[in-house]
């Protein structure tokens, strides 16, 4: 039997790993293939990979024999447990130097921990976020790869050949950082599809319960929309998504349930937003929009219980499909500030070197948010690598400026006709809530010190200097202890 010829091992079958497999083989890598299901790696053979030079193992034994050291071993399975159980199973294999690379959705703090108690082995760990889907994983993924350092050399040259690539050639790959870096950077980026489904969806509602707007003229005007500021794939599959009929000849959209699921990323990102401080409200409020609609029986009651009949549209149709597009294009630079503003405050807590003009280049091409606003975000980094929020960058001031007039109409016809925009709505508020200079917050510090003592400062006093106040005259005057979120 031949042995050591495989450039990089993938165990996990699925088919985002069959289609990474067979993209990493296109461009002249050889890979080592095996499954937990054995008939799976015979059926990948005679299959997808019939004519490749992909090899099969019917045992880790016999699939670690057939790589070069040091050994490359991607797991694309399941994140949580699996990847620990597959590691346990895979070190009686493995060698000091050997490289383990993560694919999958890990949550960061796994992926920190793995790192860490692999190096302690001699093992190095990667945790890479991988994204694209089975057309991106096939073609060109964006990759966002972390972890151990000493790892990245051996992998940048497989990572780099088979991920997407921008427009101008660049691959839509590159160190993010130590430890969890990687996830935490895919979890981000998760967050953010999250909010650009949601609000799209928000834009459909609109022009079907407010201009009366059909399937196909839908399509048409997301077809449109992808010609402009907004360009992206999802705009793109959106206008598809429309024109796509079912058998009878009707649009099949309209047929599917309107109960959303999700994986968990989004979630993640609403917590380590809460933990670390963040106000990331678009990313939350798209996350709670998919709980809402799993409430479908209590929606349906409450439809119901509380009828309503929306008036007739007068306005002009045109201006309000711009007002519209105006609206989802300063609520995606909201929704990218915010994620963006997160992983900063990740990066200072973890001690992370985050470069985040790269992470907008990796974001370019191959994974699902990628459009051509990321080259503009691209932008604002290389004129200032250090600016606290792209809401501060003179590109993006001009653009907002420019649409927030069909922004403000759209958010306010919407709460008129009564149709729920969580995330149009939440960006509005963030925006003004974060250009006003005093905030009502002042009234919310003297209620915490009057029931609770908690101290508050005053704007006649350094900050960082604490007061308390004995409102009732009973209340005496010590205070409570303070702490930050």
């Amino acid at each position: 039997m031949a042995t050591e010829q495989a450039d990089i091992g993938l165990i996990g079958l699925a088919v985002m790993g069959q289609n990474l497999v067979l993209n990493m083989n296109d461009h002249g890598y050889r890979v080592a293939v095996f499954n937990r299901t054995i008939s799976k790696v015979d059926d990948f053979l005679q299959d997808a990979a019939k004519g490749t030079q992909v090899m099969g193992a019917h045992s880790l034994k016999e699939f670690f024999s057939l790589l070069k050291r040091p050994r490359k071993v991607m797991f694309m399975v399941k994140a949580g447990v699996p990847v620990d159980d597959l590691i346990e199973e895979c070190m009686p294999f493995l060698e000091k130097g050997d490289v383990i690379i993560d694919g999958g959705n890990s949550h960061y703090p796994d992926t920190e921990r793995r790192v860490e108690s692999l190096k302690a082995k001699g093992i190095l760990f990667l945790g890479a976020g991988v994204s694209g889907g089975e057309e991106g994983a096939r073609h060109g993924p964006s990759i966002m790869p972390g972890g151990n350092p000493d790892a990245w050399p051996l992998l940048k040259p497989i990572f780099q050949a088979i991920a997407a690539k921008a427009d101008d050639g660049t691959p839509c790959c590159d160190w993010v950082g130590e430890g969890g870096a990687g996830h935490y950077v895919k979890m981000v980026h998760n967050g953010i599809e999250y909010g650009d489904m949601q609000l799209i969806c928000e834009g459909y509602d609109l022009l079907k319960n407010i201009l009366g707007c059909q399937a196909d003229e839908i399509s048409s005007i997301f077809t449109e929309w992808n010609k402009g500021p907004l360009q992206s794939y999802l705009i793109e599959i959106t206008s598809q998504i429309f024109a796509y009929k079912d058998k009878d000849g009707t649009p099949l959209v309209e047929k599917i349930l309107d109960v959303a699921g999700q994986k968990g990323t989004g979630k993640w990102t609403g917590i380590s937003a809460l933990e670390l401080g963040m106000p990331v409200t678009l990313i939350g409020e798209a996350v709670f929009a998919r709980c809402l609609s799993a409430l479908k029986p209590e929606r349906l009651k409450a439809s119901q219980f509380y009828p309503h009949t929306a008036p007739a549209f007068k306005g002009d149709k045109k201006t309000f499909i711009h007002d519209i597009a105006s609206a989802l294009y300063v609520s995606k630079i909201i929704s990218y500030t915010q994620g963006f503003m997160l992983m900063r405050a990740a990066a200072d807590e973890m001690k992370w070197k985050l470069n985040y003009g790269a992470i907008a280049l990796m974001w370019r091409g191959g994974c699902i948010i990628r459009s051509r606003f990321l080259n503009d975000i691209k932008k604002a980094y290389d004129h200032n690598g250090q600016i606290e929020s792209l809401l501060l960058d003179p590109f993006f001031k001009q653009e907002i400026l420019r649409a927030e007039s069909g922004f403000r109409n759209i958010v306010a016809s919407a709460a008129q006709w009564g149709i729920a925009t969580p995330c149009l709505s939440t960006a509005l508020s963030f925006f003004d809530g974060y250009r006003t200079a005093r905030l009502p917050a002042n009234l919310l510090q003297a209620q915490r010190d009057f029931f609770g003592a908690h101290t508050y400062e005053r704007v006649d006093a350094a900050r960082g200097t604490f007061f308390h106040t004995n409102w009732t005259g009973t209340g005496g005057n010590i205070s409570s202890s303070t702490y930050s979120v």
